[in-house]
């Protein structure tokens, strides 16, 4: 269960995990600035970017800071410090951000405002527009603004993070004979940050005007008397992480919900200022966050764009957003009465978004509807705060049914919402647990226990992706519904060790984490590559979000260099070198990003000719094999198993639309169409999903 120590391997085969990071949001970045995508999306893509350095300050800079700061960590695999990367990381950042902003305003929003869609600058305000915005800076801003002077009896106040502020340069005396010098004003979450224009102001179709840009055009309303010099937007992002200490932790929904408030004045890690901010205000800022030169962002315009990831919703304009689409559904449904008599027939894969996540909500429905059921369990990790299947759960145990479900309170960004989760199913008298304390449960599963003929079967839903309505309909995922007995043994045992305590038994097909998965992936390459030093065919595909494992990483270099062929579709993080000569010269990396997020875990061994194809909640990470609890499942069905190669992995496989390629520096470049355009997901749709 322990991951090998780093020292055993050469740094030199290792690409740094931080700056791979980086290089995926340069993929992102790519697909807002290609211009053969619908425009609302680019400006869509160009948001997310931004939501996902969010989240690359909150976790990976903090904890590259902290291990800066208290002196500990060892080296990376790539065998650069905690400071040697966070010098890296700073200058490719600012390097993205910077060519992000460019994008953002040299293209994306002047094509928007030729096609109607105009986000007005204080500049270009005319007099009816600012008459009507300075109505509603009094109207909807001014009640709720509390600005605060800085002065000894005010000192500077805690901001929130990543809200939006403004540092306010001031000089007069105000009603008390005090000088004025400085002052903060935050922005209420209450406010919208973008706001739209009456059509007949705007003389566009759709005509906004940012919240920022209102509250600085009217910032003097709330200093009467005083002469504002300069007013600047800042936004600070902090350290997001949660600390729970096992030793002192008696019930962890308590701790939890005593610890979330405070994530909010975490430390912080990072800097956003307006480009116009003077110099010494931005000094003064970085002072009072505890930052340093390296930590400032200047940018020119908003400084929170991803408020701006609600305009595509907003502008109703089919023509500048990805063709609807109805996802497809298995005919094999159609034809009998229910899903139990579908499963008694056969394994049903699902192959998310292209084929609806409506039938997994079937499954349970049916299941909590019908007296035969006597029991369902059920993980939860990322679901949403508006959850079916959550209220499905709930109905069976206020029906009697014996429901279990385990919760994983620690997934990130999500406590708040899984708290309110297992609040409200303790409520009805459903078993709540939390899994096990300091492994996150991240398999996703689902068992129902029906009563047939005097007998108990088990019908059985596992997933690559969570049980998310939403997210079910944007990322790739597969799930595979099936009531095989010995696949249902094995849930069965793994929701043991999660509800009860004891040794872990033998499980008949499933590789679960964190007790054999990475050792079987191991097994499963080194057979391979036995498999060719004996001239014998060899194989491996697969496809996952990260590869970061060091030993797993070096036993595919050595199975490359005993000849195995390797293709790997890694659509983020990947610490592996591909095609370095006399290492992994028969490695291939690629990486597609697309309309889709690409989510699904797919394992493929040549295993002797029995083509071994496993389904995965687990990408290959050293806390997905140590610190998580994971189910990895085979596709026992072989015209299944053929499907999911057909789908999931040849697909990606042949893309030159969409695909990048990587060298042995870590570099991508897009794959160049030396053949008839193939983009893997479009064909997907156009395969599995029904055109609206």
């Amino acid at each position: 269960m322990k991951a090998p120590p780093r020292s055993a391997y050469a740094p030199e085969h290792f690409l740094n995990r931080e700056l791979s990071l980086l290089a995926f949001n340069r993929r992102v970045l790519a697909q807002a600035a290609d211009a053969a995508a619908p425009l609302l999306e680019r400006l869509r893509f160009a948001c997310i970017v931004s939501s996902n350095l969010d989240e690359f300050f909150e976790i990976r800079v903090a904890g590259l800071k902290e291990q800066v700061r208290y002196g500990t960590g060892a080296p990376g695999a790539d065998g650069r410090t905690a400071a040697e990367t966070l010098h890296l990381v700073g200058e490719e950042a600012h390097r993205l951000v910077a060519d992000q902003y460019a994008l953002l305003y040299d293209v994306i929003l002047p094509a928007l405002a030729a096609r109607g869609i105009v986000f007005f600058r204080r500049g270009q305000w005319n007099e009816a527009q600012q008459t009507w915005i300075r109505d509603y800076f009094f109207r909807e801003a001014m009640p709720v603004l509390t600005p605060i002077g800085l002065d000894p009896s005010h000192p500077f106040p805690r901001v929130l993070n990543k809200s939006l502020n403004f540092a306010v340069e001031l000089e007069g005396r105000d009603a008390f004979g005090r000088s004025g010098g400085g002052a903060i004003v935050q922005a209420p979450r209450a406010l919208p940050r973008v706001i739209r224009l009456p059509r007949e102001l705007a003389g566009v179709e759709f005509g906004f005007v940012l919240l920022s840009s209102v509250l600085h055009a009217h910032v003097g309303e709330l200093f009467s008397g005083m002469n504002v010099h300069g007013c600047y937007q800042f936004r600070v992002t902090r350290n997001s992480e949660l600390f729970v200490d096992d030793e002192e932790v008696k019930n962890l929904r308590t701790t939890l919900q005593g610890e979330l408030p405070q994530r909010r004045f975490g430390d912080a890690v990072r800097l956003e200022v307006a480009d116009n901010c003077s110099p010494q205000t931005a000094d003064f800022l970085l002072r009072q966050f505890g930052l340093s030169a390296e930590d400032l962002y200047r940018v020119p315009g908003i400084v929170n764009l991803v408020r701006l990831m609600e305009v595509p919703e907003r502008v109703e304009r089919s023509d500048l957003k990805y063709r609807p689409f109805v996802p497809g559904r298995p005919k094999r449904l159609d034809k009998h009465s229910g899903m139990f008599e579908v499963l008694r027939r056969g394994d049903l894969l699902l192959h998310h978004p292209y084929q609806s996540f409506t039938p997994v909500i079937e499954f349970l429905t049916q299941a909590v509807d019908d007296p035969a059921v006597v029991a369902i369990k059920m993980t939860v990790y990322r679901t949403g705060t508006d959850s079916v299947l959550m209220d499905l759960l709930v109905r069976a145990a206020q029906k009697g049914k014996e429901v279990t479900v385990v919760v994983e309170l620690l997934a990130r960004f999500d406590e708040e919402a899984n708290i309110t989760i297992a609040s409200q199913l303790e409520e009805v008298g459903a078993h709540v647990v939390y899994g096990v304390f300091g492994y996150k449960t991240h398999a996703k599963m689902m068992l129902v226990v029906r009563r047939e003929q005097e007998a108990l079967r088990r019908y059985v839903h596992l997933g690559t992706g969570n049980y998310h309505t939403r997210t079910a309909g944007l990322y790739t995922d597969f799930g595979l519904l099936t009531c095989d007995e010995r696949i249902g043994a094995d849930v069965n045992e793994v929701f043991k060790q999660l509800t009860a305590l004891g040794r872990a038994g033998e499980l008949n097909h499933l590789w679960q984490a964190p007790f054999t998965l990475h050792a079987n992936v191991i097994k499963a390459i080194r057979r391979e590559a036995q498999a060719a030093r004996a001239g014998e065919m060899a194989r491996i595909i697969a496809k996952m979000n990260a590869l970061v494992e060091p030993e797993v990483i070096e036993a595919l270099y050595d199975a490359s260099r005993a000849g195995v062929r390797i293709d790997l579709v890694v659509r983020g993080v990947c610490a592996l070198r591909p095609q370095v000569p006399g290492l992994s010269e028969n490695i291939r990396v690629r990486s597609v990003v697309g309309r889709f997020l690409e989510h699904s875990r797919i394992f493929f061994f040549h295993a002797g000719g029995a083509q071994q194809v496993y389904l995965s909640s687990a990408d290959w990470m050293e806390r997905n094999f140590f610190r998580r609890i994971e189910a990895c499942f085979p596709v026992l069905d072989a015209v299944l198993r053929k499907r999911v190669l057909r789908e999931g992995l040849k697909p990606y496989l042949r893309d030159n639309v969409q695909a990048w390629e990587m060298d042995g520096e870590g570099n991508y470049r897009r794959r160049a169409s030396r053949t008839a355009r193939y983009c893997a997901q479009e064909t997907l749709l156009a395969e599995l999903g029904e055109r609206a």
